[in-house]
């Protein structure tokens, strides 16, 4: 479903001279409709007529700049940016004016966003949420006001009142069918909380701000009356702040059995535990198909790092699999009412490439050929999606049941959103990883495509082609890769290039992308690429070759010693 809200707004001067309240609501610029929605009220306070440019500039400030903010920034930083750099000019102003004209405001904002709602408040206007169970409007917000009878319009923050401004923030999840409501004191100082529910669900949007502000103005305020209503039709897919939020919230399973039970699924399997992930395979109770949980061990449950990690894990597999996109496990969104942090994945029968290798069973090279075709392609999907997946390898690609590959485990995958200590981390496989990293440099869309090369080398002549290589060792990339067809007759020599250049020591040798890659695999031997020029020694190992230099040097040296000091001149 996609994300839709239907809105309404109505606002009244009623008795007063001059409407100094504003609100208003922008959705998010095209290309960019999963951040949502922001909305905004506020109330003008002034002496000598600032009030309503003081609210007009705040909520348009607030609504033209937010969507302009970074969206890897979360919506409580955004919004306290802009409100801050509103209140500093508004402050600067009313000093600049002395009390001659002096305006303040009130402002609550609402910013939508996937499956959550982040709230931002100051004075006392107010934010309500209204649900169809005939509940009395729940008050969200709670006014910067003294409270005393008499001086209840005595506000204690506004913007514009100090050099520093005060903002109270709230999350929280977001239902379809929920109604919120943004009101000022005109009409919430004369309507109580179960009228407001009750005007609130009355026709449509528009029509239940319209009568709001009428019934506000048939009960006697005395102030501007102004309502925005704002429904949820639709949502987005759960948005990164989701998971993260719910990656918070939920503690991680204790270890389960076969037999126990976790949110309407049977535990039918335990499928692996690597000693940071448990792996199961269960039975959805209600539509009795089979699917696989992923959690945390029970001795990382407290790690705020791997929460996040597999919150970030969750969003990435929703993000690529929400387009039925091939070559990747499709995940489920997860339930609201879950009570552990988990995430459920398809379930798919069939081994991985390192199970098909331990097997030593000797693939045909059209099928090897034919699968690297698959991973190719569903890598540059991943890659144009902004993703790095950084752990290609045998045990990270699936052949399923149906005969299609899929890529596996994004947990260690960069987005550009991810946690800033998962982006430091050095993760992959030693023997996958391209000697740039080795060397300092971060990993990208061409360490995949070298992981994916060593993969198909290792599948085609069961020898990784620089060897095992381990973490500790200096000397890692020292000679080039032998041919595979001196390996393996029946490899063609157009695959053996091709194989050579994916994991070329060079990096200039290499495929530059997975399009690259996949039109040479689908050409074969009709457009054969030349095989890669042998790796310089300089370039291979550089203090081998400074000792042959020291070595020649000296041999050099001596036997000019020897013509100088013993042969006749």
């Amino acid at each position: 479903m996609s994300f839709e809200v239907d809105i309404g707004f109505s606002s009244q001067r009623g008795p007063r001279e001059a409407n100094e309240d504003f609100a208003g609501a922008v959705h998010a610029p095209r290309g960019e409709e999963a951040r949502g929605l922001i909305a905004a009220i506020s109330d003008g306070v002034s002496t000598g007529g600032g009030g309503r440019e003081a609210a007009q500039t705040t909520v348009m400030g607030l609504l033209s700049d937010y969507f302009a903010t970074p969206d890897t920034w979360e919506p409580t930083v955004a919004l306290d940016r802009l409100i801050s750099a509103q209140n500093t000019w508004l402050a600067s102003q009313n000093q600049r004016r002395h009390g001659a004209v002096t305006g303040l405001a009130t402002l609550t904002a609402l910013a939508l966003h996937g499956h959550r709602y982040t709230l931002a408040h100051v004075g006392d206007t107010r934010a309500w949420r209204v649900r169809a169970d005939g509940a009395p409007a729940v008050p969200l917000t709670h006014d910067h006001a003294l409270d005393h009878p008499d001086l209840k319009a005595q506000l204690t923050r506004a913007v514009g009142l100090d050099d520093q401004v005060r903002v109270d923030y709230e999350q929280g999840e977001v239902q379809v069918g929920d109604c919120f409501v943004l009101t000022t004191d005109g009409v919430h100082g004369v309507l109580k909380p179960a009228q407001i529910a009750e005007l609130a669900l009355a026709g449509s949007a528009g029509q239940a701000s319209d009568a709001m502000v009428q019934a506000a103005l048939t009960a006697g305020t005395r102030d501007n009356a102004t309502a925005l209503v704002l429904r949820v039709v639709g949502l987005d897919a759960r948005q990164l702040a989701d998971e993260l939020f719910d990656g918070r919230r939920l503690a991680p399973p204790p270890a389960l059995k076969v037999g126990d039970k976790l949110d309407g699924y049977v535990i039918t399997a335990r499928v692996a535990d690597t000693g940071v992930h448990l792996l199961y395979q269960a039975r959805d109770a209600a539509t009795r198909a089979l699917v696989a949980l992923k959690t945390l061990h029970p001795s990382r449950a407290s790690d705020v790092q791997e929460r996040a990690m597999l919150a970030h894990e969750a969003w990435l597999g929703l993000r690529v699999s929400a387009r039925g996109e091939p070559g990747f496990v499709r995940v489920h969104e997860r339930d609201p009412g879950a009570t552990a942090l988990y995430t459920v994945f398809d379930w798919h029968g069939g081994r991985t490439l390192e199970q098909m290798r331990s097997a030593n069973l000797l693939t045909p090279v059209a099928d090897t050929v034919a699968a690297a075709i698959e991973w190719t392609r569903a890598l540059g999907r991943l890659h144009r999606h902004g993703v790095v997946h950084r752990d290609i390898k045998p045990g990270n690609l699936h052949c399923g049941d149906d005969g299609h590959w899929r890529i596996l485990d994004l947990g260690v995958a960069l987005s550009g959103r991810e946690d800033p200590a998962a982006r430091e981390l050095h993760a992959g496989t030693p023997s996958y990883i391209n000697p740039e990293q080795w060397e300092g440099a971060p990993a990208d869309a061409g360490s995949d495509l070298f992981a994916l090369g060593v993969t198909l080398y290792q599948w085609l002549t069961t020898r990784l082609p620089y060897g095992e290589i381990e973490p500790y060792q200096a000397a890692r990339y020292r000679r080039d890769p032998v041919a595979l067809s001196r390996i393996r007759p029946d490899v063609p020599m157009w695959l053996d290039n091709l194989v050579r250049k994916a994991v070329a020591r060079d990096p200039r040798q290499r495929f530059e992308t997975a399009e690259e890659l996949l039109l040479a695999l689908e050409r074969g031997a009709s457009r054969p690429i030349a095989a890669p020029p042998a790796t310089p020694l300089i370039q291979r190992d550089r203090a081998l070759l400074m000792r042959i230099a020291l070595v020649v040097s000296l041999l050099f040296n001596a036997v000019l010693l020897v013509w100088l000091l013993f042969l006749p001149r």
